[in-house]
């Protein structure tokens, strides 16, 4: 195939989709519609002859030709980035790219970003959510932001902020909870976490009923039903904080449970490069100034 066939601006709208796993985000972050990037993804597949991506019900999942072709193309377009940087005078850019838990992402992590970007404008920062479930090598990342234990196989992790849980569902549900045994008339939502109601029961010394709820492996989604009413979520009460102020959510009791806390993480084999340095510094800082 002759090079000037190859659509450019499609390479990098796939450089985008993969990176950000779903046509929405990549045409929120190029700022174009979802038709255009499933357009332009359309013309690559045709170009080159083979399927980049399949349509599941799940969302996007990557063929073996767009797994091949991703690493490539990335490490190419970062060269042309630093080289352009270079030619224009500017200060070189180092690329720092960081997948992040959706909760910590939107309840702590990007009201403060602006703070990290103008103390390091020679970090280009882009940052893709996840449901907790990251492969850092698999998904070219640098480091990623997870709750847990700290124990991640083939990972180093530095303890960032703690998010003890409690229940937090709407005001109307909770005028008819003055003690924790009244959940028991409640629907009780649940993540994939199957021992985190009981260790809560357990903390406050109430029996756990049979925990029956839908189960989502999202915060965020367990928080919306939640605030619509349709039960109690066990939840980061520090990832919510806004919507308990804005009287969306509230928390009928004091009694908190650990079940982890977050941490950033990196392969433990990799050489840590300056942003990556710069990052974890500013993020620790930023996290012992949060407790």
């Amino acid at each position: 195939m002759d090079r000037a066939d190859i659509p450019l601006n499609a390479l990098r709208v796939f450089e985008v989709a993969m990176r950000q796993g779903s046509f929405t985000r990549a045409a929120e972050e190029l700022r174009v519609t979802q038709a255009a990037v499933s357009h332009q993804i359309a013309r690559l597949e045709d170009r080159l002859g083979v399927a980049l991506f399949l349509r599941a019900s799940g969302g996007l999942v990557p063929t073996d030709e767009g797994r091949l072709l991703y690493p490539v193309l990335e490490h190419g377009l970062d060269g042309i980035a630093r080289t352009l940087s270079r030619i224009t005078g500017r200060r070189d850019v180092e690329l720092l790219k960081i997948g992040v838990n959706t909760t910590f992402a939107l309840g702590w992590l990007l009201p403060r970003l602006a703070a990290f970007e103008n103390a390091h404008p020679e970090v280009d920062l882009r940052i893709s959510t996840n449901n907790n479930r990251v492969d850092i090598l698999r998904e070219g990342l640098d480091m990623a932001i997870r709750f847990g234990n700290g124990s991640w196989t083939g990972n180093d992790a530095a303890p960032l902020v703690a998010a003890p849980m409690t229940p937090l569902c709407a005001p109307s549900l909770a005028l008819r909870l003055s003690e924790p045994a009244d959940l028991a008339q409640m629907v009780l939502l649940r993540s994939y976490r199957s021992a985190e109601w009981p260790g809560w029961f357990e903390a406050a010394q109430a029996p756990c009923p049979p925990v029956t709820g839908p189960v989502l492996d999202s915060s965020i989604a367990l928080a919306q039903l939640a605030a619509e009413g349709a039960g109690v979520a066990l939840l980061p009460v520090a990832m919510f904080a806004r919507q308990v102020a804005e009287g969306r959510l509230t928390q009928p009791f004091g009694t908190t449970v650990s079940a982890g806390r977050y941490y950033l993480t990196w392969h433990s084999d990799r050489p840590q490069t300056n942003a990556m340095a710069r990052f974890r510094q500013w993020i620790v800082a930023e996290s012992s100034r949060a407790t």
